[in-house]
């Protein structure tokens, strides 16, 4: 294709090579940051999860939203885990007769403890820090 002798070429042509390059390091990197800031979807230390009462024992709660579960493997004994499943990453969907149970692949989890009670996963539940204070559950 033949240019017109008016058409300018080179950096007086609008974009360079360099600014395309930097332009869409610059969109990368944005979009990057912007799907690692998680920020304010994540429950962070000092949400309160909920009441001790919610908690039955024997049994547990699982707190979708920030991905946390709680036991009461015992009256007035609270545990907490991680509830991602840690076969293949889904949370965990329901508790019953002492175990946490992921609905996915079948694995569960002893409420005590979190340890494997039956596969796929290989890898306990890990632990999650809350406290009990004054009848209600936070995060650590």
């Amino acid at each position: 294709m033949e240019r017109s002798p008016a058409e300018p070429v080179g950096p007086a042509a609008g974009t360079t090579r360099r600014a395309v390059v930097v332009a869409a390091g610059a969109v990368g990197m944005t979009a990057a940051l912007a799907a690692c800031g998680g920020g304010s979807s994540e429950a962070g230390a000092g949400t309160v999860l909920g009441k001790t009462s919610e908690i039955p024992k024997g049994g547990g709660k699982i707190f979708k939203a920030e991905k946390v579960v709680v036991t009461q493997p015992e009256g007035g004994q609270f545990k907490a885990f991680s509830a991602v499943c840690q076969h293949a990453g889904c949370l965990v969907g329901e508790i019953s007769d002492g175990t946490i149970n992921c609905l996915c692949h079948g694995s569960k989890y002893d409420i005590k403890d979190g340890s494997v009670k039956k596969g796929p996963a290989t890898k306990g539940l890990p632990p999650a820090q809350v406290t009990v204070k004054d009848g209600s559950v936070t995060l650590s």
